[in-house]
């Protein structure tokens, strides 16, 4: 199961709501099968961050090469998320 709910926008966009009472455990590392931008829809204290990197605001447009591994950090509230696959 996944950790977010998800709404179709186009053909590849998408809203992403991750719940504030999404236990942390399951926001795990990860890598996608295709590239990705990242945008915050709405300004929150969640962040991002790659492997081998410290972590970064989600508050500003991220790109995400394929198979580069990374995660979300829990902040406070809800995290909304506009995602386009490239």
């Amino acid at each position: 199961m996944l950790p977010f709910n998800e709404q179709k926008l186009a053909e590849k966009t998408f809203i992403r709501i991750f719940s504030q009472d999404i236990p942390e455990q399951e926001l795990k590392w990860h890598w996608d099968e295709e590239d990705r931008i990242i945008e915050a829809v709405e300004e929150t204290d969640w962040q991002f961050q790659f492997d081998n990197c410290l972590p970064m605001s989600i508050n500003t447009k991220i790109n995400i090469p394929k198979g580069l591994i990374h995660r979300i950090i829990k902040g406070s509230g809800d995290l909304k998320l506009k995602v386009t696959k490239l």
